[in-house]
This record gives C-alpha cells, sequence and structure tokens, in this order.
C-alpha cells in the first residue's frame, strides 16, 4: 500500500520506475547529493559515469530500447556539460528525462553569488538554455504542486517521445510530499475520435485499392509512434515491397521475403516507378535520405506521422497514428488490393566476395558481410558516425536485432556511451522478464578510431558494471569520412595514435574469472576469423574488444565517391 506521504525525490524516482526505469546515470555534484540519497531505497540503480556528456548518451541509447532513461547531474556546469546529448535526444526523438540538482531555495532569492554560475545572482540562466532542448520542464518550488508537476512533465516526455528537464532545489529532496497519486498509473490522454480520422480512412483506403504497384517504406519514428506492431501487420498481411530508412532498420523483420532492407539511391528507379508509397514515421533529415535523394514523391506518397495522415496537398489533423492504422486495418479488403514484387539487381554490397586468409582486411572487400553473419538474435548493434555507420546500412539483421546507425545529430563519441545504455537496458528487460524470451544478450558497438577517443573513458563504466560488450574498433589512422569530404590530406583529419587494446586493462578490466577482457588485433582475414570464431569471443562475458587495422581511405563505397569527386576537382584545379 502506498503511503500518504513520501519524500519528494522518493516520488519521482517511483514514478520513474513504474514507467519502466531500472537503472538511472548521472554523476554527483554537491546541488545534487541529497537527491541521490533516494535513488537506491527507491528501487533504481544507480549508474555513475565518467562525466555528464556521457551520461546523456547513455540515458539516451537505454530509452530507445526501454521506452523511457534518465539522468542526474548538478546545477550549471553539469547540466550544460549533458546539453549535447540533450539536444541529440531531442532531434532523434529519444524520451529522457533530465534531473538537475539546483541550489536551495533561500540561496536563489537572495540572489547570492555561489559557484556554478556567472556571479550575477540570476539562477534562470540554464533554465532559458535548455527551454530549447526539452518538449517539456518544470522548476520544483514547492512541495503542494511538486507530484503534479511531475507527473505533468514525463507525461509530456512520454507523449512526445523527447527529452524533459527537472530541476529541485537541495532543500528539497526529503521534504514530504502528497504520495497518494502514486496509487494510480501515469497513463497518457485517452483517444478522441476526430471527424478527420474518418476522412482520412476514406482517403487512404481510395490510394490503397486504386493503386496497381505499392511499395512501404518503414522509418524510425515509428518507434516512439508506438506502430511496430501494426507496421508489421501492413508488411506482412499485404505483400508488399517493403524497405526502411537507416533510421527504421531494425525496427522489422527483415527475414521476411518482401523486406528489401535500407531504401538507396540504387533502388531509387524501382521506388519511382510506384504509384503509392505509404511511409510510416517519417524522418527526412538529409543524412536519413542520401542528402535527399530517397524521399518518396510528394504526389504518390502519404505518410503516417504522429498526430497526422497527409497525403498529397491534404494534411488530416488530430489522428493518433496506431489508433488510425488499426481502424484501416480492420476494414482493409486484402483480397481488393493489387499485388507485385520488385526485381532488386545484385549490388557490390551484397556479393558474397572470396577472400584468403592471408588477404588484408578492408571494407570492400568483405569486413562488413563477414560482421553481419556475426550477428546473432536479441543483439543490439550500434555503428558509429562515419564509415561504420554507412555500411551498417547492408547488414542483415537477426531477429529482434536492434540498430542504432547515425541519423541527424552526428554526434561523433555517441555510440559508446549509448552501447553502456543500450546494454544495461538488455540486463534490465532480461531481468523483468520482457526480452524477446531470451535470457542473455550482446551489444555490439562498431566504432572508428577517432570516435573511440571522444568518449573512451565509459569502457571503464561498461567493465564496472560487467555488461556483455563487443567492442570492434576500426584503425584507419583519424576521420576518414571527414577525408573523403575534405582534406584527405589535411593535418587536422589525424589523431593521436593509441594503443587501443591496452584500455580494457587501463580501465580496470579484470584479467583471470567469467569476467575477464580478451583482445584480438586483425590485420587480415585470417586474423578476423580467428577473433570471430575464438571461444572467449563466442562464450564469453564482459568486455571483448577487437582493433581492426585499416587503411585510412578505406571506406564504403558512397564515401568512396565523394572521395573521387575531392581527387577530380583537385586535378582539374
Amino acid at each position: 500500500m502506498v503511503l500518504e506521504t513520501v519524500p519528494l525525490a522518493h516520488y519521482l524516482f517511483t514514478r520513474l520506475r513504474s514507467l519502466g526505469a531500472d537503472s538511472i546515470f548521472g554523476l554527483p555534484g554537491d546541488y545534487n547529493l541529497r537527491l541521490l540519497d533516494h535513488v537506491e531505497p527507491a528501487g533504481l540503480q544507480w549508474i555513475g559515469n565518467c562525466n555528464e556528456l556521457n551520461a546523456g548518451y547513455a540515458a539516451d541509447g537505454y530509452s530507445r530500447i526501454k521506452g523511457i532513461g534518465a539522468l542526474i547531474t548538478t546545477f550549471g556546469v553539469g547540466e550544460l556539460s549533458a546539453v549535447n546529448a540533450i539536444a541529440g535526444a531531442y532531434s532523434e526523438r529519444a524520451p529522457v528525462v533530465h534531473i538537475v540538482g539546483t541550489p536551495p531555495r533561500a540561496i536563489q532569492e537572495s540572489r547570492t553569488c555561489v559557484h556554478h554560475t556567472f556571479k550575477d545572482g540570476d539562477f534562470k540562466h540554464f533554465d532559458r538554455i535548455q527551454e530549447h532542448v526539452t518538449v517539456a520542464h518544470t522548476v520544483i518550488k514547492d512541495c503542494l504542486s511538486a507530484p503534479i508537476e511531475i507527473d505533468r512533465v514525463l507525461q509530456q516526455c512520454l507523449l512526445h517521445s523527447r527529452p524533459v528537464r527537472i530541476t529541485i532545489p537541495d532543500d528539497m529532496p526529503g521534504l514530504d510530499v502528497d504520495g497518494a497519486r502514486l496509487r494510480d498509473s501515469l497513463v497518457l490522454p485517452s483517444v478522441i475520435s476526430q471527424n478527420s480520422e474518418a476522412e482520412a480512412l476514406e482517403a487512404v483506403l481510395g490510394r490503397i485499392y486504386s493503386s496497381e504497384k505499392p511499395l512501404l517504406l518503414v522509418d524510425g519514428e515509428s518507434r516512439f509512434m508506438g506502430i511496430l506492431d501494426e507496421v508489421m501487420s501492413f508488411v506482412q498481411r499485404t505483400d508488399w515491397p517493403t524497405f526502411t530508412t537507416g533510421f527504421g532498420k531494425g525496427l522489422i523483420d527483415e527475414s521476411i521475403p518482401n523486406v528489401h532492407g535500407v531504401y538507396k539511391p540504387c533502388h531509387k528507379t524501382l521506388v519511382d516507378s510506384c504509384d503509392l508509397v505509404i511511409v510510416f514515421g517519417p524522418h527526412y533529415s538529409t543524412s536519413n535520405t542520401y542528402l535527399g535523394q530517397t524521399i518518396p514523391g510528394k504526389d504518390v506518397s502519404i505518410h503516417v506521422m504522429p498526430d497526422s495522415i497527409k497525403t498529397n496537398d491534404n494534411v488530416f489533423r488530430d489522428i493518433l497514428a496506431k489508433h488510425f492504422l488499426q481502424r484501416l486495418l480492420a476494414v482493409l479488403d486484402f483480397a481488393k488490393i493489387s499485388k507485385h514484387s520488385l526485381n532488386l539487381a545484385i549490388t557490390s554490397e551484397n556479393l558474397t566476395t572470396t577472400r584468403t586468409k592471408d588477404q588484408e582486411v578492408t571494407q570492400r572487400n568483405g569486413l562488413w558481410q563477414r560482421l553481419s553473419s556475426f550477428l546473432q538474435e536479441g543483439d543490439i548493434v550500434l555503428a558509429e558516425t562515419g564509415t561504420a555507420g554507412y555500411a551498417a546500412n547492408d547488414f542483415i539483421l537477426p531477429r529482434h536485432a536492434r540498430l542504432f546507425r547515425p541519423v541527424t545529430w552526428l554526434s561523433i563519441g555517441y555510440m559508446l556511451p549509448a552501447a553502456l545504455g543500450t546494454s544495461l537496458s538488455q540486463r534490465d528487460m532480461i531481468h523483468r522478464g520482457q526480452y524477446h524470451r531470451l535470457s542473455s544478450a550482446r551489444t555490439v558497438l562498431l566504432i572508428g578510431d577517432g570516435s573511440f577517443q571522444q568518449t573512451a573513458q565509459e569502457l571503464s563504466t561498461i567493465i564496472h558494471h560487467k555488461l556483455n560488450v563487443v567492442v570492434f574498433l576500426l584503425n584507419n589512422d583519424g576521420y576518414t569520412i571527414e577525408r573523403c569530404i575534405h582534406g584527405r590530406n589535411q593535418g587536422y583529419n589525424g589523431i593521436t595514435h593509441w594503443r587501443y587494446l591496452r584500455a580494457p586493462a587501463f580501465f580496470g578490466a579484470p584479467e583471470k574469472g567469467d569476467y575477464a577482457s580478451h583482445t584480438w588485433m586483425v590485420r587480415t582475414f585470417g586474423d578476423l576469423e580467428a577473433a570471430l570464431t575464438d571461444e572467449n569471443m563466442v562464450y564469453g562475458k564482459g568486455l571483448r574488444m577487437v582493433e581492426i587495422q585499416l587503411d585510412r581511405l578505406d571506406a564504403p563505397d558512397q564515401l568512396l565517391g565523394w572521395l573521387d569527386k575531392q581527387i577530380s576537382k583537385e586535378q582539374n584545379v
């Protein structure tokens, strides 16, 4: 039975746990220490990070699997360090709750010039900064309104799948608030059927029945819209050709015969020949559409968006996508729809390459095909901004596998702390019996040397919590993606040489026991095969790390196209 009164911090953390958060990230600071006293008593696991930026990245990764993530920072210096991560979560729709411990109310009201401020007595600077990267925020000032405000902000986080911010003064975490609200689950607003929904249904049905060559495109915002079950039903029951975007890859089962992977420019002619393209959860950034090349034509598209349906120039507003798709599936006569298949040409990315064990590993002669076959059911794969992010579009993902790849924000270094978050989400869901009936799972990180140097210290947190993470570090001596774009021979695209495989030992990995770390250096395909089939890789627990030595201008086809243009331009000068 819930007590009538509970400490304010306990109220917040109990709410978070009821929404699915089992772990919370962050760092201690002198304005949040009393807040942190309530984390573990509320049943949450505290995950201390190496810095606030990494904590934000980890909470983001956690939230995209669990449905909500949270971090705690301190006023000013701590919260501002996390803003880049919060902005990325806002851009790519990750439901992150940013909790900030602030100076006591008396200090704020007296405008005392304390540390972590601009020494001007104004304690609202950081509120204004973060208004731009959160969908809602609250500054807790009194115990009466605190539970209402916390629930309001958390509801907005879930409704919009974007970050929110809650600030709690250092004198308030232990004060009692009304706990009666905890008796009821926090629910989102009920669906209210609008006239526009019937109009949209009629318009969409008309387009479907008149189409002779339809196609489906699944984009990444389908995840937060909660429509993946309905999308899968549509894919299977229509049997229409289906593509995903890079952001949408991994959200639907790629073993279904009519699912053809990521829509790339090489498919454009085929897609342009279709007279209907239904797009679920569109996210049309240039980096998710091959610089706009893979945005379907406006005249043939139907866009299923979070709260509207768009067809040609018509926008039917105030429609919840999940409810609309359920109604559409219920009334659609599948016997009346057209059937067709696509004749997809074999591309260089999916050709089987013959390799010898002494042959040097390159990205064009089979590295990614071999890594694709290494993946297994339930893996969460993170491919960092750069060559890995582009190449991962060609992976064939097993059942229940998920892929994180660069979408819009493209903050290099994100993927390593995000791997911490996703691996913890796997563990937490397995403990709840909610992870695809699996009893164990891996997180697989593919990261370049330059990105690794941005956030390498979070490897220590992965080691400390004995997480099941496999790291493939691509050592191509710097920022290869930048070299392909511009300055292929410029020193600014180089980085400091590190002894990467010594990182696990430096960061405290055990040398013996069940969670001993294991490392491999790969230069040839023989080395790669030995690493991938080693019993410590196959059956091991904890951190395993593979360094793959590559030429500095070795890259996937698209990036090499940019490199060729750069060289051609130089030659014509």
